[in-house]
């Protein structure tokens, strides 16, 4: 496969590859060489968030980044639903496929329960975890989170989405605090969702932040095996739904930490603060070339 015409090579210039999973064809970018970093995509995103990233980064770690069937570049079968536990189906079966080992996850939005739930299922090939702005259990404890679930995965949420393309066009620009995203970027985010059957990805996840209790609890209780691990947390201190509450309770599932709150980034911090995210990983990383860890 090839990826469309409407994909600007100068905001992303990697190849693009592609590999069929359980029916699905799934998109991802695979760069550099070392010790392999899996970037996981939330809502309405794809592995064009990180791109930024992937270029700092890159010349230090083999970096991968890959689309959720039904989002950027991936397409999945009509049998295939759009669910987180779908989705985490589908990283696990990359990670054995790819035979990735040593691996550091990263996850953002739904990227965090997704990856965390794959990784979970796996953790002798787990190294490290970075978690960014996004949760990893039911929605329980968290009022906005099941407000939030109700509108946007409801049926007024579903026609404004599927009729309007809304979760693309409010959330990015709601959810950057630094930035203003450029036109030509936002474009990159409208595209995968060009008509009304394509935005179904885009509802199925704010409906299954309450609908994907069971699997939100799986994901919680994995967490214990994943607990040894050295963890980064990344946190944009103006993201409206994940809060301090939530960056703390990942400080207490991961007693070997490092916390580095991004000051007046959003919920998006790949746009609102990339050069920090990708140095924040290289300083910090237990297996980065030792050239290359010591702090200026």
């Amino acid at each position: 496969m090839t990826r469309p015409n409407w994909v600007d090579d100068s905001l992303l210039p990697f190849e693009s590859r592609f590999v069929r999973i359980g029916g699905c064809t799934v998109h991802y970018i695979d760069e550099g060489q070392g010790t392999p970093i899996l970037f996981l995509h939330g809502n309405p995103t794809w592995s064009f968030l990180y791109r930024d990233i992937i270029d700092l980064l890159r010349h230090r770690f083999r970096c991968i980044a890959l689309d959720h069937p039904g989002f950027g570049l991936s397409s999945a079968p009509s049998t295939y639903g759009f669910t987180p536990a779908e989705h985490a189906h589908t990283v696990e079966r990359f990670i054995l496929e790819h035979d990735l080992g040593q691996l550091t996850v990263m996850g953002h939005d739904w990227g965090g329960p997704i990856g965390l739930g794959a990784a979970s299922r796996h953790p002798d090939r787990i190294a490290a975890l970075v978690v960014a702005n996004t949760w990893a259990w039911p929605a329980n404890s968290s009022p906005f989170l099941q407000g939030f679930s109700r509108l946007a995965g409801g049926p007024l949420g579903r026609m404004l989405i599927e009729r309007y393309n809304s979760f693309v066009k409010l959330s990015m620009p709601l959810g950057t605090a630094r930035t203003h995203v450029p036109p030509k970027v936002m474009e990159h985010y409208r595209r995968p969702f060009a008509s009304p059957a394509a935005r179904r990805p885009t509802w199925v996840f704010p409906r299954a932040i309450l609908k994907s209790h069971n699997y939100l609890l799986e994901v919680e209780r994995g967490l214990s095996r994943l607990a040894d691990r050295p963890a980064l947390i990344l946190w944009g201190t103006r993201d409206m739904a994940f809060r301090g509450n939530a960056r703390r309770r990942f400080e207490r599932a991961f007693p070997h930490h490092h916390t580095i709150l991004l000051r007046g980034a959003g919920h998006y911090i790949q746009e609102d603060a990339s050069a920090e995210v990708a140095d924040a990983i290289s300083v910090w990383h237990p297996l980065a070339p030792k050239r290359n860890r010591a702090i200026a």
